[in-house]
């Protein structure tokens, strides 16, 4: 098989995938459904493994062909970028850039950096989902995604943001008049605010004892409250109904006016989670991404709420 029977094979392969069948991925690339069956059974013998499993009804990937495809799909972004790359010589960046993001970090700090991106570059569109839950950054065709933690996937390119220090707080109205906790032991006795993720996982809190061993508090033993969105649980501290682990750049603004308190910061493990920015890899990538991914991580990385070091929280704490 020659190289552009190779490619003509992949795109097939690709798209039969993608579309679900081969008569609808012949009708998108203007071939009869033979001419697909006979494009992926070429790709197949030449790689000496079946890619896929067919039935009258449907289409299924053997494990071989999930990792085909995940580099295929590499390979023609690489295509496309070299196109990209040289159409950018004569223009400048221009086009639709997909951003994924959740909705508290897209609304308090991808937004803000947005405007100064599109005054230097009015040919950008940028089109950003405000979505918790973890995309198919490829499959779904997004160019960046902006999430908490670091997602291990080797079609990825992850570019840390900032350290996700999670801080326990509550309003100094909800301790007067319930006390303030002066060890993890006392938590049990007040009203606790627990995160549940999308997923079911329900965020623990982690305290380290003077002789370094580790404790962990399910919050859920005698929570309250049970909340999925983290600004929600900063609202419902500032409101009040009890204590809450949440991130510290998500509280920052509301230690620094007052509104709250952090709690047990000598005991409290601030955790290693961290904000990544990801994209696929690409050999070269459109400029239209490149300068976004330029940009954003410049903006966040002069944004302080996101830098605040676990140290300067104990002029905040109680």
């Amino acid at each position: 098989m020659d190289s552009s029977q190779r490619v003509r094979a992949i795109v097939s392969f690709i798209q039969a995938v993608d579309a679900g069948s081969f008569a609808a991925a012949g009708r998108v690339l203007g071939l009869t459904s033979a001419a697909i069956s006979k494009n992926v059974a070429s790709l197949e013998k030449s790689l000496g493994v079946r890619l896929m499993n067919r039935t009258t009804r449907s289409l299924t990937l053997t494990s071989e062909g999930e990792g085909f495809l995940r580099q295929a799909r590499i390979a023609l972004e690489a295509l496309d970028s070299a196109v990209d790359m040289i159409a950018a010589r004569r223009a400048v960046p221009s086009g639709k850039v997909r951003i994924s993001t959740s909705a508290a970090f897209g609304n308090d700090h991808l937004l803000p950096a947005l405007p100064a991106l599109l005054a230097r570059y009015p040919a950008l569109s940028i089109e950003v989902d405000f979505d918790d839950r973890i995309v198919d950054i490829v499959k779904e065709g997004y160019d960046i995604v902006i999430r908490g933690g670091s997602i291990a996937d080797s079609a990825l390119v992850s570019r840390p943001v900032c350290k996700l220090n999670a801080v326990l707080i509550a309003s100094p109205e909800y301790l007067e008049a319930h006390g303030t906790p002066k060890k993890p032991s006392d938590l049990n006795n007040h009203r606790l605010i627990a995160r549940r993720f999308l997923g079911g996982r329900v965020s623990p809190w982690i305290f380290k004892a003077a002789d370094g061993a580790l404790t962990t508090l399910d919050p859920t033993d005698v929570a309250v409250l049970t909340l999925s969105g983290p600004e929600a649980l900063v609202q419902a501290a500032r409101d009040h109904v009890g204590i809450a682990q949440v991130g510290v750049h998500l509280a920052w603004e509301h230690l620094r006016n007052g509104s709250l308190k952090v709690l047990l910061h000598e005991q409290h493990q601030p955790g290693s989670y961290e904000m990544v920015m990801q994209y696929p890899h690409r050999a070269l990538m459109a400029p239209r991404g490149q300068v976004t991914v330029d940009h954003l991580l410049a903006a966040f990385s002069g944004d302080e709420n996101l830098h605040v070091t676990i140290e300067s929280l104990g002029a905040y704490a109680v």
